[in-house]
């Protein structure tokens, strides 16, 4: 396994929650922290998951089999490549520990790969990963999943990010999106370790954010209420999302 980093990851606090065994002491820590603030977060980050796999799916009932995610974090625990089990997907982040960690864990995945890429900047991504793991791109539909990126984003790169992966991808294209609500804000100790970079929304504003991306019907709705089986999970609303068209 990747030698331990110093430095905590999101990304790898959520492998933790999500009972995984991809992440290191210094982010058990920082769970552990976060939760002593917070409350449990095992089951919120389990319902975005499970948010995750029905968006996955819908994605791949509409005839999309190429996926590109953004942010991806550790690749397993029901990640899109388990869902679309029969899809080519490239998974991409800009933490090294955490890329290298997705490279281990699809060394012998013949359709998954994972590579170096910023979402705010698509000429990031190596064109051979392209290439070889997304074989559609620029001619077929391309699922694009982002999640866990919009609350590291001020509205303007938001949108702007957005508008340009709107341009990059071919008609039919779909976006799985999730934000950070308000609800952290009745936790100012949890809210204040987020730092400043960090960004909750509305989720009235948002689909002003989304640009030439059309809702689909379902709208933007706590996470555990997209097209959840009845009941939804019972968990704070600490996250929204929706699927939209290109």
């Amino acid at each position: 396994m990747t030698q331990d980093p110093v430095v905590p990851s999101t990304a790898r606090m959520i492998d933790y929650w999500l009972g995984g065994r991809h992440h290191f002491p210094v982010d058990v820590t920082a769970a552990q922290a976060f939760e002593g603030a917070y409350g449990p977060c095992a089951a919120i980050f389990r319902s975005l998951r499970d948010f995750s796999g029905r968006a996955v799916a819908h994605l791949v009932d509409h005839g999309i089999d190429n996926f590109l995610v953004f942010g991806a974090g550790v690749p397993s625990q029901g990640n899109v490549h388990e869902v679309a089990s029969g899809s080519h997907v490239l998974y991409t982040d800009i933490d090294p520990v955490t890329i290298a960690l997705g490279q281990e864990i699809l060394a012998d995945h013949q359709r998954a790969g994972y590579a170096f890429g910023d979402a705010t900047d698509l000429s990031s991504i190596e064109p051979e990963a392209l290439t070889r793991f997304l074989p559609g791109w620029g001619r077929e539909p391309i699922g694009v999943v982002f999640l866990g990126l919009a609350a590291f984003l001020d509205d303007p790169t938001l949108a702007r990010t957005l508008a340009r992966l709107h341009r990059a991808v071919p008609p039919g294209s779909m976006l799985a999106f999730d934000f950070d609500g308000e609800e952290l804000a009745d936790h100012p100790v949890a809210l204040a370790m987020m730092g400043d970079g960090f960004h909750m929304r509305a989720p009235a504003g948002f689909p002003d954010l989304l640009g030439d991306w059309r809702l689909t019907p379902d709208g933007i709705v706590p996470v555990a209420r997209w097209r959840a089986e009845d009941p939804p999970a019972d968990v704070p609303d600490a996250f929204h999302g929706g699927v939209a068209l290109h």
